[in-house]
């Protein structure tokens, strides 16, 4: 996908819709530390294996040190995107994800931005006050290196006449 990285939509969340995700559009949006206490907190709940949860046990394993769980990459992803490319008066819902793919770990003290590439964006044939976009997001480390990808499909309503 071509074309320059944006940081911002042209309206706010409070004022944007269906009309607003113009596919080609990329953007770059947050940065989000990853912090160590919340790696552990996340994964004691949710993802107990021992590389996420015990700096010890983790430093021999395959990985060589604690990190983040996928799932909780995932969720730092999403509240980014909450924050920056839901909008607040026009998401109806999500359908899913496609393709959830981890390609690196994530570790304490990283810093996670967040890309969005809208791909598609098509009103619904059977309720045309509303439209489908679909968007590729990627979370990047400090690096710049891909660490987590997925497909989104959102539902957003069309703004009103």
């Amino acid at each position: 996908m071509s074309g320059s990285i944006l940081s911002a939509f042209a309206s706010p969340p409070h004022d944007r819709w269906f009309e607003d995700y113009v596919p080609g559009q990329r953007y770059r949006f947050g940065r989000i530390e990853v912090r160590e206490d919340e790696v552990i907190r996340f994964a004691t709940e949710f993802d107990p294996q021992p590389f996420h949860i015990d700096a010890e046990a983790a430093a021999s394993s395959p990985f060589g040190g604690l990190i983040a769980s996928g799932w909780h990459t995932a969720s730092l992803v999403m509240r980014v995107l909450v924050d920056h490319y839901v909008s607040l008066v026009a998401g109806l819902s999500s359908p899913g994800i496609d393709e959830l793919r981890w390609l690196a770990p994530v570790r304490p003290g990283d810093v996670l931005t967040v890309g969005v590439d809208i791909l598609e964006a098509r009103r619904s044939r059977s309720k045309p006050d509303r439209g489908i976009v679909t968007a590729r997001v990627t979370a990047y480390d400090e690096s710049d290196q891909p660490v987590m990808t997925l497909q989104a499909v959102n539902l957003f309503a069309s703004r009103p006449v």
